[in-house]
């Protein structure tokens, strides 16, 4: 059992009266819709909800929350990276010391907003994501307190906190090729090149981008991880140990929200009508995240050995999806090949499909929403990491949790086609859907009345609401 110093025991939840809660997420897919579920579950404990959003990658409105843009105007072509060897890092920099400036401005004007209406009150705090520990800087000065969201798992964040003593003893940046398969004792399973979050971001932009994450959740008065105790209970504790506040295991957060999300892609539904017509875990659902990217033989590659292995897949294509391509062209004979067996689409409603009887394994780039989706809907996975801490989570999932496997090496037919029959046929795939099965079964438990996300939830809500002023 992981032991957290914010309390021993969940005392009775509180309700959120009239407390205003301000939420601040980062302008991408993966970190809107767990801020937004964040928002949906503290809203119904009776919080009213302000969204202080980029005003770039806006997410869609929810009713009965208010919405703040932040930065119209702001230069945002090199705030939103593209492809899997975009600077991500770098962009992270940008967003914070472009809309600092306009941030401050918003949130003394909320607080004073906020003061009028509720006659002196003052919002309960600031829920930020990690990332953005520029606008946590603002928040201090304003006397505002900040809790932050991981939209990453307990494994990513325990790495990041180990980034300068590996930098330290000189294994960061690596020397030579050599050594990126070297095992990191102090990081069981991961290797050396599991650390590797970007090979087109300079070592000294990475280095700071990790050190603010960092800082954030140890400047704040407690860190909301969206995972739960019985799949990173080692990990939790290392953050619990290192980081000197309380830490809320909460996850999986879609699924105590009642799936309140943004899409800045459409989904295409038409998918869910054609999964219902297939067999139950006939099919292999295989979609790369929103900004990971391909190249044009990779694409083809793919889409060759998905034909091959003769099973039936729904593929999701963004138009984006190829890297110095304005347009996605599959291989000729393809659809003909694969017709009445295989779905391709541009964007796909994941958590339906995920959860749908059909769907049977997840070719996936293991971002940690896709990953915990997957583990929480029983569905095994293939492993396809392209940067962050995709790799550090394709490798939790093939050597901790045994729930899937790696496709390493170059994208080639033969490879791609192989690794979805042992997924589907083979002995082992069956062993690791029997463990995805368990691994779902933890995940349903964990968010009932007594679990551990749930007096998670109770815990968190009292911290907010434990001071009329501040948490």
């Amino acid at each position: 059992m992981v032991a957290n110093a914010a309390a021993e025991k969940a005392p009775a939840p509180a309700s959120g009266g009239t407390r205003r809660v301000l939420l601040f997420p980062l302008p991408f897919q993966g970190h809107l819709n767990p801020m937004l579920q964040l928002a949906d579950v503290l809203h119904a404990r009776g919080f009213h909800i302000t969204v202080f959003h980029a005003a770039f990658n806006a997410p869609d409105p929810v009713a009965g929350y208010r919405f703040v843009p932040v930065g119209a105007g702001v230069p945002a072509a090199d705030l939103v990276p593209t492809g899997s060897d975009g600077d991500f890092a770098g962009a992270l920099l940008r967003i914070n010391e472009r809309l600092q400036g306009a941030f401050q401005d918003c949130l003394r004007e909320e607080v004073l907003l906020e003061e009028e209406e509720e006659e002196g009150a003052r919002p309960a705090c600031l829920v930020l994501d990690s990332n953005l520990r520029g606008m946590q800087v603002v928040a201090g000065r304003l006397g505002v307190p900040t809790l932050v969201l991981r939209t990453g798992g307990a494994a990513c964040l325990a790495a990041y906190m180990a980034f300068p003593a590996l930098c330290d003893k000189g294994l960061l940046p690596p020397k030579d090729h050599s050594q990126l398969n070297m095992p990191l004792d102090d990081l069981p399973p991961l290797r050396l090149q599991d650390m590797i979050f970007s090979t087109t971001t300079p070592h000294e932009t990475m280095t700071t981008c990790l050190e603010r994450i960092v800082e954030s959740a140890k400047c704040s008065s407690g860190v909301i991880l969206n995972t739960f105790t019985d799949l990173e209970d080692v990990d939790i504790q290392k953050i619990i140990d290192g980081v000197g506040v309380p830490v809320y295991a909460i996850g999986p957060l879609y699924k105590i929200s009642s799936g309140a999300q943004s899409s800045l892609l459409s989904p295409d539904k038409t998918c869910l009508d054609w999964l219902d017509k297939q067999e139950a875990e006939s099919v292999l659902f295989v979609s790369l995240g929103s900004l990971a990217s391909m190249g044009q033989e990779e694409l083809v590659e793919t889409a060759w050995g998905l034909a091959n292995s003769r099973l039936p897949f729904l593929w999701v294509i963004r138009p984006d999806a190829v890297q110095g391509s304005g347009k996605v062209g599959l291989p000729d004979g393809f659809e003909e090949e694969t017709r009445g067996r295989g779905m391709v689409v541009n964007w796909a409603p994941q958590q339906d499909v995920l959860g749908h009887q059909a769907v049977g394994g997840f070719w996936t780039h293991n971002g940690w929403n896709s990953t915990l989706e997957s583990i929480c809907e029983g569905v095994p996975m293939i492993c396809r990491p392209h940067f962050a801490d995709q790799m550090i989570n394709a490798r939790y999932v093939e050597q901790v949790w045994k729930v899937g496997f790696e496709l390493e090496g170059k994208l080639e037919r033969g490879n791609i086609e192989r690794g979805i029959i042992k997924l589907f046929r083979g002995e082992e795939g069956g062993e690791m859907r029997r463990r995805a099965n368990d691994l779902k079964d933890k995940a349903t438990l964990c968010i009932k009345k007594g679990g551990s996300s749930q007096t998670m939830v109770d815990l968190l809500i009292n911290r907010i609401m434990s001071s009329p002023s501040s948490i």
